[in-house]
Parts: C-alpha cells; structure tokens; sequence
C-alpha cells in the first residue's frame, strides 16, 4: 500500500497576499475534490466540537512560472491529481471571465501562479523534491 502525499508550488514572484489566496484556492478545491482527506472531528476538553483538520504535512513550495508549468505537465503525465492556478485568475473578479479566458487558451500558453498535486508519495515527491518552500 502507498502512502500519498499533497504539496502545492506557488510562483515565488507572488506578492504574500495573492500567494495566500492562491494556497488557500488550491486547497479548497482539492478539498471538494477529496472530502476524505480532513482527519475526524476533534472534541477538546470542554467538550466543543472542532472540524477535523488535514492530518498530513501540506509543503508549501516556491517556483517560477516556468517551473510551474513543466510541474504541471510532469505530474498529469505521472498520473497525480494536479489542481492548478492559472495567472487569469488573479486578474478578475468574474469566474466567467476567468472560465472564458481559459478555455480560448491553448494549454501550453497557460501561465499558473499555482499548482497543487496529490497523490502517490514518491511520484509527488519526484515533482517537487528540488524545490524549495516558499519564504
């Protein structure tokens, strides 16, 4: 049996708050994708109810676009489950704007400012594990 493993790469160039938002929309949409991946409710000692969390270590890495890119494209190719952030996103307000801009793209013109992947501990691990963590 093998173990997964999540990591999201974020565009180091980010000014703090956009690389935030782009953690944060990654993760909720990987978190749609997978409801079972937060850990049980925990029950603290007054009894109160708190949401379980992600039981596992979620790195945050730094990249350019570029690497983003090939990340991308490496990890589809290995099979992961690539959540990913294109540039567009942060410039508009209007998903279907967002969603319109995208889909006259061609793929290989995508720019992201993020790229999640999930899946098999060695292939995410063979993506990411020259990269460093986000300063």
């Amino acid at each position: 049996m093998s173990s997964t493993r999540t990591a999201i790469v974020v565009d180091r160039e980010l000014p703090k708050g956009l690389a935030a938002n782009a953690v944060a929309i990654l993760s909720i949409s990987l978190g749609a994708a997978e409801p079972g991946l937060p850990g049980p409710d925990i029950v603290d000692g007054d009894g109160r109810t708190h949401h379980g969390l992600f039981p596992g270590g979620l790195p945050i890495l730094g990249g350019d676009r570029a690497r983003l890119a090939a990340l991308h494209d490496g990890a589809r190719e290995r099979g992961l489950r690539v959540v990913s952030l294109p540039a567009v996103a942060q410039q508009t307000n209007s998903y279907a704007t967002f969603t319109s801009t995208v889909a006259a793209t061609p793929a290989a013109d995508l720019e992201y400012v993020g790229v999640l992947v999930h899946g098999d501990d060695k292939a995410v691990r063979a993506v990411t594990g020259d990269l460093p963590l986000l300063r």
